[in-house]
């Protein structure tokens, strides 16, 4: 349990800062209109559903180093890196393309003719980002297999330092008299680009100078592409990336559609799901520690250990979901004042909030039992489930209960919530059903019959 805490409250503290960021400009930008906080939270969902899916296919590296550690592999672990490193180049170049083309994805929310304007502004700004953030995700994912998570939390935090003022220069043109307008919303993603270039130039002097990477030789020499070798890291991270595609789409495509009712509607959702993301990290970050555990534990070929540190990781991640829930169902009225001044938006965000708790407590099960799962190399199933569930279920049913009369009248944005709830509750428990049979065929090997490591057999 110790070890699990010690993995844990750096990557906690990481995630909020990285979740802080996208609080910083809801917060901000509700301060100079609901348009503006409209745009920041329709193009952010669709920076999420792009960026995210990708940057989760690199995930792929953590329990492959894991594995790697766990088994004292020392020079494997940097050529896992080296090869990383090229396919996040490739990712790079193929998000760069969909935010310049962001077509289709606006063409589902129906915007404004000046809506529209907005969001392509604010996604071509975040195109400037995007092989910086590769870089970020690279690094934190080596760093998590290795069981060094604090970097990665120093680097999130500077991050959140920086983005504050630079949000101030260009959101408001502080300094207009210099020649920088402002920039609205836009101006975060100017601010969200600015900061990622100066912080992964910190990231790269670190991993080149600090000694805790020395031993592996991440960088200290060159490695061309090796096929069999990004095979291996697309075999696993594929999967991952497209649970995460499942997952973040299933969510965020929520924006999408209820910027069909109207900017309030669509800032009131934007306040509840910036509320459930933040929440969210929390459960996340004790299950990735567990998965980390699992797998450096798998690596060194004691499975017992590795199904302990799993069960420690529900225990300890759901009894942390429980206090959030009770927290935002309590605090909802004081939480959608804070984000707004605006009285129509806080009452529809006061009242979303409410059904975010119940959704809260789905989501931590299953961020829990998909981590865990990942220190495993199991990666498909969840994918399949997640994709029968979060469509099927819970994106489906939202457009049926929250626009359409089909399920009786619509519920508006709240409909997609509480469609979303129970698709994650189904998802939740399918996927720790299946983590109890891979952890038992890990402890029985004879006597269970369990698809290989990285099978595309679900």
């Amino acid at each position: 349990m110790r070890e699990l805490i010690r993995l844990a409250w750096p990557v906690f503290i990481a995630q909020v800062a990285i979740i802080a960021n996208g609080m910083v400009d809801t917060v901000m930008a509700g301060r100079l209109s609901s348009a503006d906080l409209a745009a920041i939270g329709i193009g952010s969902a669709i920076f999420a559903s792009v960026f995210i899916t990708a940057t989760g296919v690199l995930l792929a590296l953590t329990p492959a180093v894991a594995h790697r550690y766990g088994a004292g592999q020392r020079d494997a672990i940097g050529e896992e890196v080296r090869q990383a490193a090229w396919l996040a180049l490739g990712l790079a170049l193929v998000v760069e393309l969909l935010f310049l083309f962001p077509d289709p994805l606006l063409a589902l929310s129906r915007l404004t003719p000046d809506m529209e304007v907005r969001v392509r502004a604010y996604l071509g700004a975040l195109a400037w980002y995007v092989p910086a953030g590769m870089l970020l995700r690279l690094f934190h994912a080596a760093s998590s297999g290795l069981g060094l998570p604090r970097p990665a939390m120093i680097l999130s935090l500077l991050t959140l330092a920086l983005k504050v003022p630079l949000n101030w220069v260009f959101m408001y043109g502080s300094f207009s008299q210099f020649g920088l307008p402002a920039l609205g919303a836009t101006g975060c993603g100017v601010a969200s680009a600015v900061a990622g270039w100066l912080v992964a130039g910190v990231a790269c002097w670190w991993w080149a100078t600090w000694e805790a990477y020395r031993p592996y030789g991440m960088f200290q020499r060159f490695s061309l592409p090796c096929w069999s070798d990004l095979a291996a890291l697309l075999k696993l991270g594929l999967p991952i990336g497209a649970t995460f595609l499942v997952d973040v789409t299933a969510f965020t495509f929520m924006a999408l559609f209820i910027a069909r009712l109207g900017a309030t509607a669509s800032a009131a959702h934007q306040i509840a799901a910036n509320l459930s993301v933040l929440c969210f990290m929390l459960p996340t970050a004790i299950g990735h520690a567990a998965g980390v555990l699992a797998g450096q534990s798998l690596g060194a070929q004691q499975p017992a250990q590795a199904r302990r540190a799993c069960l420690q990781g529900y225990g300890l991640g759901m009894a942390c979901t429980l206090v959030l829930a009770a927290s935002l169902a309590l605090g909802r009225e004081s939480l959608a004042g804070f984000y707004t001044a605006d009285p129509a938006v806080q009452t529809l965000a006061a009242s979303l909030i409410l059904w975010v708790a119940g959704y809260h407590l789905a989501d931590g099960l299953q961020t829990v039992a998909v981590n865990v799962l990942r220190g495993y190399k199991r990666a498909t199933a969840p994918m399949v489930i997640y994709a029968v569930a979060l469509w099927g279920v819970g994106l489906a049913g939202g457009v049926a209960m929250g626009l359409y009369d089909w399920l009786g009248p619509p519920r508006g944005a709240a409909g997609f919530w509480q469609a979303g709830t129970v698709a994650l509750a189904l998802a939740g428990l399918a996927v720790t059903a299946y983590w109890w049979r891979v952890s038992t065929a890990a402890l029985h090997p004879d006597t269970h019959t369990i698809p290989a490591a990285n099978s595309t057999t679900p």
